[in-house]
Formats: C-alpha cells, sequence, structure tokens
C-alpha cells in the first residue's frame, strides 16, 4: 500500500471515532432533554409554527459563505437566527427538535450521505441545546404572542452556540484537512465574526416587530437585510481569498527567485499546496520528482511515474512565451475539487513562474558546472587529470608566503627518460597509457599533502611537504622514483620507464620560479651522472646555468651553422695505418668558443632540434668523405646517433637518401650507439636498427661495457664493432681487472665476428698492451687529437716515416699484417662485414 493510501485510511479512522464521539454527546443530550420534558411540561405549539421554524432552519443552513480547504468546503450560515428567534418565543425542547428536523431534512435532501447527516444533525442538537441553555439560565420565559426583547439572552445564546459549533466542528476540519486544530480555528475567522454580527441584528430586528405594535410587514425587510448581508459577505469573503491567494502566489514568485534548483523545486511544491489549499503539491521532471505538504517536503527521489490520480489537478510547466515543457505541477486535494477560473488561471500563472524558475535554475547549474570545469581544466592536466603547472605554482606561492605550515618544503623534479621514443615508435596513443601509468603510480605513493603535478610532456613535478629534516626529501623522492620501476605493459608490450628526479629545497630560493630552476638544474645534474635523484648544490649551479642558456640558443646555431665536425682517426694497432674516423660534433659557441657534445647535447635531445643537429653532422661528415675520397684515401666515418633519432619513422630514409646523393656506399658509414641503451629502449628502435642494416650501414656500441645490460643489448642489437671505453684503455697497464675486460670483450668478438675499436689510446705502452690482448683498432692523442676535415686530409697525406695514411710505426714486420678482407661470407643472423681476426 502507498504511503498515500495509508495516509487516506488513518484520516478517515480518526473522523469515524470523531463523529461517533458527538453523535454519543448528541444523544446523551437528547434524553436530558427527555428528563427535562418529564419534569417541566411545556405545551405544545401550533402545527403550523413548528413548520415554520423547520422551513426557516432549512432556509436558513441553505445560505452557506463556502470557503474551501483542501478537498472540503466549509462555510458559515445564518441558521443561528431562526434558533435564537425560536428560544425566545417557543419552549427550548421544541427549538432544538425543530432544529435537529430542519438539518435531517436539509442534508437528506442534498444527498449528504449518513455520515455527514448523523454529524449535521448531531452538531445542530448540541449547538441549538447549548443556546437554549444560555436562555434557561437567564430565566427566559418564551411567549409565541407576546415576546420580550432579551439582548443579554441574544448574545449569550449566540456566543454559547458560536462556541459548540467551534468546539465540535474545528477538530472535525483539522483532522479532514490535514491541518493543526489552531489553524482550522482561525479559518474564515473575520468572516464569522461578521456574520454572528448580523445574525444578532437580524434576531432583533424580527424580536422589536413581534414585540411592539410595529407593522408586521417588516418582518419582509429581514429576509432582504439577511440576503444583503450574505452577499456582502460572500463577496468579501471570495475578495479576501483572492487577495490572500494572489499576495501569497507573489511571496512564492519571489522566494522562486533562487539558483539553487532544489531550493526551488522545494519551494515550489511547497507554496503550491499553500495558494491552492492542496493535499498535497508534487513537480515531476524527466529525472527527479518532488512531493511536499504546504508544511514539509515529503520526498525527493528520481520520478516514479503512474497514472494520474482522480483527486489530482495537473498542469505542464511551460512558460507564458511557450517553448518545450519541463515538468508537470500536481495539485492532489484527497478528494474531487474543481478549481474556480480564477484558480486554474493563478495555477497557469504560478507553473509559469515555476517553469521560469526551474530552466534559470537549470541555466545556473550548467554554468556553474561548465565553470567548475573549466575552473578544472585551468588548474589540472587534461591526460593525467593531474594539477598542472598553474596549480602546482599557486599551491608553493602560498607556501612561500604562509609561516604556519609544519616540516619543509621541497620541489621534486622528474623528466622520463627517452619518453619520445615510445611517442615515435609505438604512437601517442601508447605514450598516453604510459603518462597515465606513471601519473597514478606517482600519485599513490605520494604522502598526504603532497602534490603531484603534470608539467607536460614527460614531466612531472612533486611539492613535498611536511619534511622533518632535509635528508628526507632524497628519501621520498626514491620512494616514488621506485615506484616507476615494474615495467608497463602497453600493446602486448613491456616498457620500463626510466626517470631523473631532481631534488630543491624551498628554504633559500625565495620564489617559486627560483625553486623550479633549482629543481631543473638537479635533474638534468642527476642525468649527467646517471644517478636516480640528485638533491641541488648551489656550488654545481653555474654549469647549468650555462646550459639552459644554450638551450635558447640552439635554432641560431642551426640556421647560422655553429655546429661542425671534427674527425678522430682510428688507426690499426699494429701497422699505425689510418682505416677510418670518427665524427665529433662541436659548437663554434660566438661567446663561449668550441663546445663539446657533452656540454650541449642533451640541450640539443630537448629542444626539438635533434634531426635539424643530426642532418648538419651526417652532411658534413659525407662531405669529408668525398673529399677524403677523391683525394685517395677512402675511410669509413663513424657517427655518434642518439636513440632518439632512431625512433624517428623518417631517420633510416634520410640517411640512406644521403649517402645515395654523396655516392657513398652505405657500407662506408658506422652508426655508434649508446652501449647505456636500455632494454625498453632497444624493443623500440629494432626496426630502425635492421632497416639500416639491412641497408648496408654498419652499426656499433660505444662504451661498450660501461652499461649494466652488456651482453642483454648485444644480444638484440645486430652490430659490427665493439668500442672498448677509455677508462679500461687508461687501465690496461696497471688493472688486471681492466687487462681481463678487454681480453673478455675481444674473445666475444672474435666468437661474434665482430670488429674491436679501443677508446682513449694516449701512450705506446698502452697501443702495445691492446695489441698483445687481441685488440688490433684504436683512437686516442696518441695518433690524433680531433682535426677538421681539412686538416686530418693534410695529416694522411703527410703520413709517418715517408707512408700517406699512416700515423704510427709499425709494432711488428710488414709481412705480418693479417689483412681484413674486403666482404665475408654472412652467418645466420648477421650481415657480412670486415673484422680483425686474432
Amino acid at each position: 500500500m502507498s504511503e498515500t493510501g495509508t495516509n487516506d485510511d488513518a484520516t478517515d479512522q480518526r473522523l469515524r471515532l470523531l463523529i461517533g464521539l458527538v453523535v454519543m454527546v448528541a444523544a446523551g443530550v437528547v434524553a436530558l432533554w427527555t428528563v427535562y420534558v418529564f419534569h417541566v411540561p411545556e405545551p405544545r405549539p401550533p402545527t403550523l409554527v413548528l413548520v415554520l421554524l423547520c422551513g426557516a432552519v432549512i432556509v436558513t443552513n441553505r445560505l452557506r459563505v463556502f470557503v474551501r480547504i483542501k478537498s472540503s468546503f466549509f462555510g458559515t450560515a445564518w441558521g443561528e437566527v431562526p434558533v435564537l428567534v425560536g428560544l425566545a418565543l417557543l419552549p427550548p425542547v421544541w427549538v432544538v427538535l425543530c432544529a435537529a428536523v430542519g438539518q435531517g431534512i436539509l442534508r437528506t435532501a442534498i444527498r449528504a450521505g449518513v455520515r455527514k447527516t448523523a454529524f449535521a444533525v448531531s452538531k445542530e442538537t448540541l449547538t441549538v441545546s447549548a443556546a437554549a441553555a444560555a436562555f434557561l439560565a437567564l430565566g427566559i420565559r418564551p411567549h409565541l404572542t407576546a415576546p420580550d426583547l432579551p439582548v443579554l439572552a441574544l448574545v449569550a445564546g449566540l456566543l454559547a452556540y458560536a462556541l459548540v459549533d467551534d468546539l465540535v466542528f474545528t477538530p472535525v476540519l483539522a483532522t479532514n484537512s490535514h491541518i493543526s486544530i489552531g489553524r482550522a480555528a482561525r479559518q474564515n475567522l473575520t468572516g464569522k465574526i461578521i456574520s454572528h454580527l448580523g445574525q444578532l441584528i437580524a434576531c432583533l430586528i424580527v424580536l422589536w416587530v413581534l414585540a411592539t405594535d410595529a407593522n408586521v410587514l417588516l418582518l419582509l425587510v429581514v429576509p432582504l437585510v439577511v440576503a444583503c448581508m450574505h452577499l456582502w459577505q460572500s463577496r468579501t469573503t471570495r475578495t479576501r481569498q483572492e487577495r490572500e491567494s494572489w499576495q501569497r502566489l507573489a511571496k512564492a514568485t519571489d522566494e522562486l527567485n533562487a539558483v539553487d534548483l532544489t531550493q526551488v523545486l522545494h519551494s515550489a511544491t511547497t507554496r503550491a499546496a499553500q495558494i491552492f489549499s492542496a493535499a498535497e503539491a508534487a513537480i515531476d521532471l524527466p529525472y527527479r520528482s518532488v512531493r511536499a505538504t504546504g508544511a514539509v517536503v515529503l520526498s525527493d527521489t528520481p520520478p516514479g511515474g503512474g497514472p494520474a490520480r482522480a483527486d489530482e489537478t495537473t498542469v505542464d510547466l511551460v512558460a507564458h512565451d511557450g517553448g518545450m515543457r519541463v515538468g508537470v505541477l500536481r495539485l492532489r486535494f484527497g478528494g474531487t475539487v474543481r478549481l474556480t477560473e480564477v484558480e486554474q488561471y493563478k495555477l497557469r500563472t504560478f507553473a509559469s513562474a515555476v517553469c521560469t524558475a526551474i530552466r534559470n535554475a537549470q541555466a545556473y547549474a550548467e554554468l556553474a558546472r561548465i565553470a567548475a570545469e573549466n575552473a578544472h581544466a585551468a588548474t589540472h592536466d587534461p591526460l593525467t587529470g593531474l594539477p598542472n603547472r598553474r596549480q602546482l605554482y599557486d599551491r608553493a606561492g602560498r607556501l612561500f608566503t604562509d609561516t604556519g605550515h609544519d616540516g619543509l618544503v621541497a620541489l621534486l623534479l622528474i623528466d622520463l627518460n627517452h619518453f619520445k621514443e615510445v611517442n615515435d615508435t609505438l604512437g601517442h596513443a601508447a605514450g598516453d597509457v604510459v603518462l597515465r601509468e606513471v601519473a597514478d603510480r606517482l600519485n599513490g605513493s605520494a604522502q598526504p599533502g603532497d602534490l603531484v603535478a603534470r608539467l607536460g610532456g614527460d614531466e612531472f613535478a612533486v611539492l613535498l611537504t611536511g619534511l622533518p629534516t632535509p635528508a628526507l626529501a632524497g628519501h621520498r623522492a626514491a620512494t616514488m622514483l621506485g615506484a616507476l620501476e615494474p615495467s608497463i605493459e602497453v600493446e602486448g608490450m613491456r616498457i620500463t620507464v626510466e626517470a631523473a628526479g631532481g631534488i630543491a629545497l624551498a628554504a633559500g630560493a625565495g620564489s617559486v620560479e627560483e625553486l623550479m630552476r633549482r629543481a631543473d638544474i638537479a635533474m638534468y645534474q642527476a642525468k649527467r651522472a646517471g644517478e636516480p635523484t640528485t638533491i641541488y648544490a648551489h656550488a654545481r649551479d653555474t654549469a647549468d646555468v650555462e646550459r639552459l642558456m644554450l638551450t635558447g640558443e640552439l635554432r641560431r646555431a642551426v640556421s647560422q651553422h655553429e655546429f661542425t665536425v671534427d674527425f678522430q682517426p682510428i688507426v690499426d694497432l699494429g701497422s699505425g695505418e689510418v682505416i677510418s674516423a670518427e665524427a665529433l660534433a662541436r659548437w663554434k659557441h660566438p661567446d663561449q668558443g668550441d663546445l663539446t657534445p657533452v656540454q650541449f647535447l642533451e640541450a640539443v635531445e630537448r629542444s626539438g632540434q635533434l634531426p635539424a643537429f643530426v642532418d648538419a653532422v651526417l652532411e658534413q661528415s659525407l662531405l669529408a668523405m668525398q673529399t677524403w675520397r677523391e683525394a685517395g684515401f677512402d675511410l669509413p666515418v663513424a657517427v655518434n646517433v642518439s636513440p632518439r633519432s632512431l625512433l624517428d619513422p623518417n631517420f633510416p630514409a634520410a640517411v640512406l637518401a644521403r649517402l645515395e646523393h654523396h655516392d657513398v656506399s652505405p657500407g662506408q658509414l658506422i652508426l655508434e650507439l649508446a652501449e647505456t641503451l636500455t632494454l625498453s629502449q632497444i624493443d623500440v628502435v629494432e626496426r630502425a636498427l635492421a632497416e639500416l642494416r639491412n641497408a648496408g650501414v654498419r652499426l656499433a656500441v660505444d662504451d661498450f661495457g660501461t652499461g649494466v645490460s652488456s651482453l642483454s643489448v648485444l644480444s638484440r642489437i645486430p652490430v659490427h664493432e665493439l668500442k672498448i671505453d677509455r677508462e679500461f684503455v687508461a687501465a690496461v697497464e696497471t688493472s688486471a681487472e681492466a687487462a681481463a675486460v678487454i681480453r673478455t670483450t675481444v674473445d666475444l668478438a672474435r666468437n661474434l665476428h665482430l670488429t674491436v675499436v679501443a677508446e682513449g689510446v694516449e701512450s705506446e705502452p698502452q697501443r702495445r698492451a691492446l695489441w698483445e690482448l687481441g685488440c688490433l683498432a684504436g683512437q686516442g692523442h696518441l695518433f690524433a687529437r680531433p682535426l677538421s676535415a681539412a686538416r686530418l686530409l693534410g695529416t694522411l697525406q703527410r703520413g709517418s716515416g715517408g707512408r700517406p695514411g699512416v700515423l704510427a710505426s709499425a709494432l711488428h714486420d710488414a709481412g705480418a699484417v693479417v689483412r681484413m678482407p674486403a666482404r665475408r661470407v654472412a652467418r645466420a643472423g648477421r650481415s657480412s662485414l670486415p673484422h680483425l681476426p686474432a
């Protein structure tokens, strides 16, 4: 059973109890009158007089000024006039009997029903008995032909009648209308008082005419007076009701000028119930339903639907200017009610105001949502949902100005190593997956109060707060970077994310910009040192500032050809003959002089100028090779290549196109890769390497032995040459471990049919030691420093010991030299390229 049905049953039960109580009290009063008749016999009045009294009761009770309260209509009548006049003319018991009979006839005639008829007759019995008791108490003796003019008795009787009427009727009205007894008693109070005054005046006129020798025809004036007062009261009551209703409507319209939709709906439903005197009011929207009485909101839930009920009036919520319907307003009265034209007009007016208020609230909510989204978008990264640079700066700025926070503050700046490779190889969608996963891991490992932000690209920042000591900043940073160590699966491939972090303490920084600059410097220091994190140190700041300045000058350097290439020859350690050369880029900076790749390469990789830089180096290298070849020295050239270049899908084609343009065989170009290349990077560059190798370009691993995965890298890259790092070469004479590493590298190369080149050969003892360990090629200052293409050509032409192309004396007789074959038969899985046999 519904809540409404349950309430209706409870109301009906209470009404039955109240009416039953009234009927029982009336029965008791009838019994008292019976006893009274036996003890005080009264003469029976003429039948015609009794009939006239009954008729007067019927007529005066039929003339009512009605007031609707919810589904019930209640009104004031003129029934007190015949009762009070009758009490002055006839014995009271006959007046009570005529009043009861008249009410019974009237209720039966209008088909009021058994319950209402019993209640009306019982109430009439009680009210008339109360008035009669007042007359008896004041000693009034009725007289039909010569009545007195008992003003005091009339007033007392009228008050007794009205008091008992309210005592009997008000609880029934309150129960039936679901309102308080006090409110029910105040209903139409002014109309009741005016009506009672009119009734008193009418009684006095009638009795005055009967008690004096006045013309009996003056009694005809009484109906006219009653009719005029009835019409005046009716008009006054309607005018007052309409005025109060319009006032409530105006007040409700003012309350609807709210921007909160919930407030609008709750106010509209409660006010609708009050304005139209409804038991309940409900507003049904497509996504929401609100139901309320005139005092309280009953429910605010999703719409339940259902057909319209018989006791409700509905109106569409549409504005005066038309437009789309936003919902339905339902008025439930608890019974059948037909609204007047004025009420229907007010209902449409109210519905229009509610529609406008709902539209305004919805528009405001939409604007608020858009503003919130814009505010969120202005301070958050759209890809990861993390705070962005703006929010980071705002939060850090507040920490700088707020001295009341606990602990120290530090900034951790994180940069993902080689992230561009993922984007270039697997696509930006895969890169987005990696960035979101990194964001989730960093956010998950942050401490409460820390702020994790994405600055853009592959840069993240963490504002560390509440640090008890500076040392704890490094511990927190290590924990967060450690969260990135597990591999990430993207499109079936597992990618290892590596990152470097720079830490700067807020203390002493003075501003957010300076704090960010220091963290940025520390991050590049960590990258260069190969460390996971580095804490900013002021003593190491200068070089990094210079590097940051260089970043802004790269575009000019490319356009004005400030990048040049020097060449360091690679020599056969046994014969001293030059067998190839390594291209070494230099930046002829107008203010800082010659800069080496160590000083500017990271800036190039991060600036977006890497393709132009590589193109310039490769172009100059191929031009040098053409020049040397025309002079009789056909030397291969080794060019260092960044892993980021290999991620460029156009890189292999660009290299091969330049080789063809300069008429250089692909086998004359050697691309050197850093041995510190990670497995995750190898996964995404294998295609480019395979394309270049299949075209004949030779590949070399630079600084072999210094990485953490030497053999793993070597097994994945189809290389032709290994270059031994200068650290092992420098210690070859004094360190057994260094000698063992070189010997192992040479043995590995021999088994894989690879060439071995030693870097950093500075002395003859080192040259001889390397030769004895089986390393047959090397480069270093012992033979020549890096030279321009022209100077190296001159050096080759001069030679050593009268031999062009030789830079050192031989370590053995000429006949003992074993020369490399130009080509060899390819092994399975590897291209055929020359190697140096032991």
